[in-house]
């Protein structure tokens, strides 16, 4: 299983990242937790350990995760610590200007892994 644990979910992936994601199972999405600039270090460690919980039930090969740093942090340590492998997506920025201004377009490139 690949899980997504981002504010990114999978339906609107490319078809080569969607490609990649699935050689490890099925894909499943988790919205990243919303966490406040307020939080204090104990409240993000608390709830990464409660998410590294529920993910360690789920028994996924693969936990695509982006988000919060501290948070993330904590969470891919705690997961690395239990033998689970955590990645982040890597993109080109593609800037197109047109009528309205630049747009920019991000291009997968690979998953790379939190060693």
């Amino acid at each position: 299983m690949f899980l997504n644990f981002s504010n990114h979910d999978s339906s609107n992936w490319g078809d080569k990242q969607l490609e990649v994601a699935q050689r490890h199972g099925d894909l499943i999405d988790w919205t990243f937790p919303s966490i406040s600039p307020e939080d204090t270090y104990d409240n993000v460690l608390e709830l990464a350990e409660d998410y590294a919980s529920k993910i360690l039930e789920l028994k996924p090969e693969v936990v695509h995760i982006m988000g919060e740093m501290t948070f993330t942090f904590i969470l891919i340590n705690l997961l690395k610590s239990s033998g689970i492998r955590c990645v982040a997506s890597t993109t080109n920025r593609i800037v197109e200007e047109n009528k309205e201004g630049k747009v920019s377009k991000f291009e997968f490139v690979q998953f790379r892994p939190y060693y």
